[in-house]
């Protein structure tokens, strides 16, 4: 392999300049990621503390393995959004326990009792899907109220997957393991209730479809807690416990014990040895602008995740503004497909030959999003931009082989179609916290909106009010600049997490780590390609 050399260039920015910039950014994040991580107001937490039980992230710190990383997927999911807690109550992410990545998914009781919201909904959705794709078991740490009733038309007619999910991975052999520390109630008994193993601590979990105070209502008869949904009533009458619990540290340890006793997959794509990158990665700081505005070369990205530095560069010198080529990060053998600029023509015919290159070679893509969409005007148009462009977005679509994607910067138009957008289904999708994701910048559909009301007033016969036009666009370029920031996105669950740039090789060879635990197949079929 050739050795990528470094060649930032000034772009009118120092490198200190740069790494001032990114120090802001990243405080504001840093901020928000306080207000996820401290699980609620205090006089809950303490409340909870007092009655004997863990937090939620001291549960997940328990249940690893020691000193494990734990990979944690859209923190910020809920996050400044009204009637949302932040996290969507749920701490979710993938951890070794006993040497096998699993999928965590763990209820923060200290946030509105740990009920559901529609944040919470699309963070579980997306957990399964991570599960699923990729074969890895499911640990449940559950406490929850159940569904926030508030927001009840938001969550009912969606949250019956979760269960069909339990479901459809026991039929393909990937087990679910939920561990009851509270109550877990109404819908929410339906997580044990499906589940291949379930764990239940004596005195605290508490699992029934209606509370005493509902069936005294609908039936007249009067019970309580324990005789109608205790641990230790599950454990020895219903049968719906397997396995009952002291405390919460043994129940952990039960899962343990679970997760260690089950087959580990035969792994098809062994690992190779590997170097470390030739250049630092907390230098992107200093070479990768804040600005989506100002330009960068992705190879000196390239340069700071992959193994040695080393890429293969195929196609350099046809369609320069999309890097295609062969590289490796922790021993993993990787295509990348990364921006330089709009996408032309040739620039997407490439990218529909390498995807299908790498589908025939069963290797997985990486995806480094810089666009700001296809090239426009009329000669493009006359050279078939659109149909160019649909063979990558075809290719990209029919692509079989795993796809991770990072948004690095703008994330623009049918650009992030092409680029593997969260439409497209990758594995995994990252964004920096400088990334923009949107239809088009608000400079631009500003400018547009501007453009077809002055037409509109020319064609009426009627005066252009200058004043109104300019409050417009303002209020516009307002809105979309402010819907286009990666908090909003990963808030919305658009993303799987927003990440430092410097610990983008990291993450990616964790992800690599996990999919690369079970076989994947690639049959290189495509639809048509329109010529």
């Amino acid at each position: 392999m050739s050795i990528l050399e470094t060649k930032a260039k000034s772009d009118g920015q120092s490198f200190r300049e740069k790494i001032d910039s990114w120090n802001e950014l990243l405080k504001i994040h840093e901020e928000r990621w306080e207000v996820v991580k401290s699980e609620g107001p205090d006089k809950y937490k303490e409340r909870h503390l007092q009655s004997g039980k863990l937090l939620a992230r001291e549960r997940v710190l328990k249940l690893l393995d020691k000193g494990s990383e734990f990979l944690e997927l859209m923190p910020f999911a809920g996050l400044d959004q009204k009637e949302m807690t932040p996290g969507g109550s749920i701490v979710g992410g993938i951890g070794k326990i006993h040497g096998k990545y699993c999928v965590i998914n763990a209820n923060v009781p200290t946030l509105k009792g740990g009920a559901l919201n529609q944040s919470s909904l699309l963070k579980s959705q997306r957990l399964d899907v991570i599960a699923r794709e990729n074969r890895l078991p499911v640990v449940y740490l559950t406490e929850s109220a159940g569904a926030d009733l508030p927001q009840q038309a938001l969550v009912y007619n969606y949250g019956g997957a979760t269960f069909r999910e339990i479901s459809r991975r026991s039929k393909i052999g990937i087990p679910s393991i939920t561990v009851v520390f509270g109550n877990s109630t109404a819908g929410g008994a339906y997580i044990p209730g499906m589940s291949d193993y379930v764990i239940m601590v004596k005195n605290q979990a508490k699992v029934f479809l209606a509370g005493p105070p509902l069936v005294k209502m609908a039936t007249k008869e009067e019970t309580d807690d324990e005789t109608l949904g205790g641990a230790e009533m599950h454990s020895k009458v219903s049968g719906v416990s397997d396995f009952l619990a002291e405390n919460e540290e043994e129940a952990l340890l039960m899962a343990r014990e679970i997760i260690g006793g089950l087959k580990s997959p035969e792994k098809k794509f062994a690992k190779k040895q590997y170097v470390d990158p030739r250049y630092d990665m907390g230098e992107l700081l200093g070479i990768v602008p804040t600005d989506i505005r100002r330009p960068f070369d992705s190879r000196e990205v390239l340069a700071r995740v992959l193994d040695g530095s080393e890429f293969v560069e195929f196609k350099q010198h046809y369609g320069p503004t999309l890097v295609t080529g062969f590289g490796r990060i922790h021993g993993h053998e990787v295509g990348i497909i990364a921006n330089n600029g709009v996408l032309f023509s040739e620039a997407s015919q490439k990218g529909a030959q390498f995807i299908q290159l790498c589908n025939q070679d069963h290797r997985p893509i990486i995806f480094f999003q810089n666009i700001t969409g296809f090239m426009v005007g009329k000669k493009v148009e006359q050279e078939g931009i659109i149909k160019n462009g649909a063979k990558m977005i075809n290719a990209v679509a029919n692509s079989t082989v795993p796809m991770i994607t990072i948004l690095m910067g703008a994330s623009y138009g049918a650009g992030n179609y092409a680029m593997c957008g969260r439409a497209y289904e990758p594995r995994f999708l990252f964004a920096w916290p400088n990334s923009k994701l949107a239809v088009m910048g608000g400079e631009q559909l500003a400018g547009v909106m501007e453009i077809i009301r002055r037409e509109a007033a020319e064609k009426s016969g009627k005066p252009v009010n200058e004043e109104e036009i300019q409050m417009v666009r303002n209020a516009t370029i307002e809105q979309i600049d402010r819907e286009s920031e990666a908090l909003f996105a990963s808030s919305r669950v658009w993303d799987d997490g927003i990440i430092d740039p410097r610990d983008t090789r990291s993450v990616l060879a964790t992800c690599l780590e996990v999919i690369n635990e079970n076989d994947y197949q690639s049959d290189n079929r495509f639809g048509v390609f329109r010529m």
